[in-house]
């Protein structure tokens, strides 16, 4: 950053900077002795021309093509989506192009959490009612509202988790389905599970049985409401039963090396891959450090920085499940007629974000510089130490439940405009800038923004990981003081 804190050119080799507050036109700047005059408003996060610019040179920005210009950009002038396009094709061809990628071990961390009966950490002590089908969504949600009154203070919560899916759905569509739901019954930070059932549905408990797998019987418990004369309070009388098991229950110290930590973001801007994104990435490396774990996801949103991991996967073998993860993902785009770089949405823009491989460079700053050990097909719970890719789309409610069910136990979401969504799991929401963090205190819980007024990456990820471990350890975050708990699946088929 400049020393005033204004600007920042993100990489040596960038023709562009970004507005870190709002530049007015005829400001005059200093980058390194040479003086540059602003032709027009640069909005904050927003970029201009440190040279000119001509029509159909690529515009550089994080030391990479951003996109290019549609028409010759004289320096000084904003750069947006009026005068710079996408550079963005179809399927690519890569090669693996090994960099060298390693994380000094240090000394091991720890956390208050709760160690289930199958050897799992959870950080909640929560009872979790999971619908097998949309049919008893209300149910779910009638119960878990009548059981708070009896609610004991040993449990932090009892969340119903409707969802329209479970019936009327073929192949992998309905596989994926019954795969997360049977993620989130065995999830540690559910003390009890309450698996509510129709009784004609597609999945139905005892298919959904196939896919959880052998259980704690006192821990995860059945009900199919149309095999009951009346399904409340059958459900409540368990619910009673599961609160009593999870009341076994204390916090103890746990090694962070079982910590397992989602990153996702939403609603970016252009401060984003400045600020919110490279400290989640000082996170993760801190966290892989000590021996845990850390997940990356939204795959749309790797378009255009894809070789920036890609070079950082341990192996071949790894390098070739990350190619097969990004143009699997384009191919589905493709196979609905649509384009791979339909992207940044209105508020990206807004904020400053021009083009795909303008949010993808930001978004993938997350990831810090761990090697890439392991992909993940939706779904599939987390098996490798370390930083993880998984598949799953861009949207923010079904990415984070995709998180949550692959093992996460707590959701880091950087943000630039704010969104007030929870997931199954405690959903840490971090600002890029100040702005929001002081308008929207009740939705923000870290503030990254402080970092244009000083202070180093290095030093917000640290801070960052005291705060995760504190909410490890149960400090709530925002959205759960609300009472917030979301969950969305990811629609992939025919609805018959």
């Amino acid at each position: 950053m400049d020393s005033k804190h204004t600007f920042i050119q993100i990489h040596p080799k960038d023709n562009t900077a970004v507005a870190l507050t709002s530049l007015k036109k005829d400001s005059v700047l200093n980058l390194n002795g040479r003086m540059y005059t602003l032709l027009e408003d640069i909005p904050q996060g927003h970029k201009f021309a440190l040279k000119k610019i001509s029509s159909g040179e690529a515009v550089i920005k994080y030391g990479s093509p951003i996109g290019y210009a549609t028409e010759d950009i004289p320096a000084g002038s904003w750069i947006h989506t009026h005068n710079m396009k996408t550079g963005l094709g179809d399927l690519l061809n890569y090669s693996y192009q090994k960099e060298h990628s390693f994380l000094e071990p240090t000394k091991e961390r720890f956390f208050d959490g709760y160690r289930r009966t199958d050897g799992k950490a959870g950080v909640r002590n929560e009872i979790w009612i999971i619908p097998t089908v949309g049919c008893v969504n209300n149910i779910a949600t009638l119960v878990a509202e009548k059981a708070k009154t009896f609610q004991p203070e040993s449990v932090d919560a009892i969340v119903a988790f409707p969802h329209p899916y479970g019936c009327s759905q073929m192949g992998d569509d309905q596989e994926h389905t019954r795969q997360i739901l049977a993620d989130l019954i065995r999830h540690p930070n559910a003390a009890g599970v309450l698996v509510l059932g129709l009784g004609c549905e597609n999945s139905n408990i005892d298919e959904l049985k196939k896919y959880i797998g052998p259980v704690d019987e006192d821990r995860v418990k059945f009900l199919v409401a149309q095999e009951v004369e009346d399904e409340v309070e059958s459900a409540l009388h368990i619910i009673r039963q599961l609160c009593d098991y999870a009341s076994t229950f204390q916090r103890q110290k746990i090694s962070c090396k079982e910590l397992v930590i989602g990153m996702k973001c939403g609603g970016s801007d252009g401060l984003s891959g400045i600020t919110a994104n490279p400290t989640v990435g000082a996170f993760s490396d801190l966290l892989i450090s000590c021996g845990g774990t850390t997940i990356l996801t939204e795959v749309p949103e790797m378009f255009g920085a894809e070789t920036l991991l890609m070079n950082r996967c341990q192996n071949e073998e790894v390098f070739e499940k990350t190619v097969d993860l990004i143009n699997s993902f384009k191919n589905y785009f493709k196979s609905h007629n649509q384009t791979i770089y339909e992207n940044p949405s209105p508020g990206n823009k807004k904020g400053g974000i021009s083009s795909l491989e303008d949010k993808s460079l930001g978004c993938t700053q997350k990831s810090g510089s761990a090697p890439v050990m392991d992909v993940l097909a939706y779904g599939q719970p987390v098996r490798t130490q370390g930083l993880n890719l998984l598949s799953a789309p861009g949207n923010d409610l079904v990415a984070s439940t995709a998180l949550a069910a692959s093992g996460a136990q707590i959701v880091l979401f950087t943000t630039g405009r704010g969104t007030p969504f929870a997931s199954p799991v405690p959903t840490v929401k971090i600002s890029s800038n100040s702005n929001l963090y002081q308008k929207k205190n009740n939705w923000i819980d870290f503030n990254c923004g402080a970092l244009v007024d000083g202070g180093t990456i290095g030093q917000m990820g640290e801070a960052l990981f005291e705060y995760v471990l504190e909410v490890a350890s149960g400090r709530l975050v925002k959205a759960e003081e609300a009472g917030f708990h979301d969950m969305a699946i990811f629609k992939q088929g025919v609805t018959l």
